[in-house]
């Protein structure tokens, strides 16, 4: 970890070509992909792999991708020793370092002048991935033959770069709307295959001698950057907890928790997961990949930002897990379906939340939590196109981002284990593609977790099938238990969801369900808002008026959550036409008293 003589000039220029190649591959990916998952929701992510299968560059994937991938990189070694150039590996087994069976991974091994030098990885989750339902999500499955994926524990896919037609036609016979899902292996093989041809490009111009010196300078770089950044944070044993919503097998719901250990003199930080619950009857286990990128998701949340994503950092995070856990190493056949979402999303607020135990200025509050229906799995039969079959996962709402230390929470959120580097669907393209009308979709005012950082809102979308009916699946969460705030901030609104009958009438539907509506049906989705961190009260008056302007936060809330009076702006000037403004002396009487 001691600094060398590599120049430095040539760290950061090698540093950025691998970075660069990784978003050549994610926009091969997102501009060739099939599905809307891919193409629209962007809900994949590239990386590269060392040959020593270590993590090496990842650009901007999903922590929940990427934080892990190296466990797929060992699989295809000790798998398959006797891999060669011109190989490709299917890879979506989450008892064998994949997060769970949606996420199919493709391993390019990539090799200079004979030589084994790096893995490509472009993991992409799947329209449909063959469960017994129409859903890539199964929560109810008590093991993975009720959950139904194909799953390939790292099965070649491809040699002499030609496919094994053996796993295309397995694929095609199992896998609904299996021409989209061709498509989609294709793009994700082509991402895998652009890094190759980059790669070995960068071999050739540096040399591989050059090249090796670099991943072992950046590593112990990145190392000595997490040094500095943990000797910052005051040392200390933290306790994060969390509940999570009462679910079927589990009516008080699911205690979670993680024990932090910091040690800034020895430039560490431990965190236990042991001491969790057993595997649950159901598909909310964590893979050990989940598990793993989860934790250090929060960690990495609550530190310097600029602190790089790669093996080097990570040797200074370590994660305990217990075998046979739901926040853990799961027991097969322990169904770990859901293993991105649900647990997934309580284990990194709850980390990032501990944070904030060590003072203000530290850590995060919690983000709002769940998919729900604006996140729904969507399949039948399009009238439009002569009743063809179509399944897809729309992305139409969004959860609000927790309040941190310096700002407020981001209203593009998604979920905590996106990090907000998935897109939104476009409404337009969705109706376009797919038979279904869109009614509602905006930002709940006042579902903010108020604090002197807000959280963000959350959103509300309600749809109907048109044209045939429609089955739709999905799990939310965060309804019963939802974002906390830190440090004195209040906790976001709740998820709910609901359908509307023909006439118009509220009918209540289960948390976690598949079920099908018809046309002049509509079914509702609200998400929650973030916590918020710090006192409201504490808040800027003005950043309040402007929520208050915007229609975020209403002018009742301003007063009586964050203590904020407004009244009636002069006429024109740099407010517009009747702007409200802050009485700051009734502000200071009102926040006094």
């Amino acid at each position: 970890m001691t600094a060398t003589s590599f120049d430095p000039v040539l760290l950061a220029v090698l540093a950025n070509r691998f970075e660069s190649i990784v978003r050549e591959m994610t926009n091969t990916l997102l501009r060739s992909g099939r599905s809307a998952v891919l193409n629209t929701a962007r809900d994949f992510s590239c990386s590269i792999i060392t040959a020593g299968n270590e993590l090496l560059a990842s650009a901007e994937g999903l922590p929940v991708h990427v934080i892990g991938t190296e466990f797929l990189a060992e699989a295809m070694t000790e798998i398959h020793p006797d891999f060669a150039e011109g190989d490709a590996f299917l890879h979506n087994d989450p008892y064998l370092g994949n997060t769970h069976a949606a996420d199919h991974s493709i391993l390019v091994p990539v090799f200079h002048e004979g030589k084994h030098m790096f893995t490509a990885c472009a993991k992409a989750h799947q329209a449909d991935c063959g469960n017994a339902l129409p859903s890539t999500y199964m929560p109810a499955a008590r093991d993975v033959y009720e959950e139904g994926a194909l799953i390939f524990p790292c099965v070649q896919v491809q040699r002499d770069r030609r496919d094994v037609e053996d796993i295309i036609r397995m694929c095609r016979r199992r896998i609904r709307v299996p021409e989209q899902w061709y498509g989609d292996y294709l793009a994700t093989l082509g991402s895998a295959r652009i890094a190759e041809r980059r790669l070995i490009e960068l071999c050739d111009q540096y040399g591989r001698d050059t090249v090796r010196s670099f991943i072992a300078e950046w590593f112990d770089y990145s190392e000595r950057r997490m040094v500095e950044a943990i000797a910052k944070l005051p040392a200390g044993s933290l306790i994060g907890s969390a509940t999570h919503d009462p679910y079927p097998n589990a009516p008080e719901g699911i205690p979670l928790s993680v024990k932090v250990m910091i040690d800034p003199q020895a430039g560490t930080i431990e965190l236990d997961l042991r001491d969790n619950p057993d595997n649950y009857p159901g598909g909310l286990n964590e893979s050990r990949a989940c598990s793993t990128n989860n934790v250090m998701t929060g960690v990495f949340n609550s530190i310097d930002p600029d602190v790089p994503h790669n093996a080097g950092s990570f040797r200074r995070v370590k994660v305990l897990l217990r075998e046979g856990c739901l926040a853990g190493i799961p027991e097969f056949p322990h169904s770990c379906s859901m293993a991105t979402t649900n647990i997934a999303c309580r284990l990194v607020c709850l980390t990032q939340a501990a944070f904030a135990e060590l003072g203000d200025g530290f850590g995060l509050a919690e983000g709002a939590l769940g998919m729900g229906i604006s996140y729904a799995v969507i399949s039948g039969r399009d009238a439009r196109f002569e009743g063809a079959p179509y399944v897809n996962q729309i992305f139409l709402g969004s959860t609000g981002g927790p309040g941190g230390p310096q700002a407020d929470g981001w209203p593009t959120y998604y979920l905590p284990v996106a990090a907000s580097l998935m897109y939104h669907d476009s409404t337009e393209v969705d109706e376009q593609k797919y038979p279904l009308h869109v009614h509602v979709k905006r930002l709940i005012p006042d579902s903010e977790g108020a604090g002197r950082q807000r959280g963000a809102l959350g959103s509300e979308v309600l749809y109907e099938p048109k044209g045939a009916p429609m089955m739709i699946a999905y799990s939310f969460e965060g309804h019963e238990n939802p974002a906390l705030g830190v440090r004195g901030g209040a906790t976001g609104a709740g998820s709910d969801g609901w359908k509307l009958d023909r006439d118009g009438n509220r009918v209540e539907v289960a948390m976690a369900t598949a079920m099908e509506i018809s046309p002049g049906e509509r079914v509702g989705s609200r998400t929650g808002g973030g916590g918020g961190y710090g006192d409201p009260l504490t808040r800027d008056p003005e950043a309040v008026a402007e929520d208050v302007r915007e229609g975020w936060v209403s002018r009742e809330r301003g007063e009586s959550v964050y203590g904020v009076v407004l009244r009636a702006g002069p006429r024109g000037g740099a407010r517009g036409l009747g702007g409200l403004v802050v009485d700051e002396a009734a502000t200071r009487a009102r926040r006094a008293a």
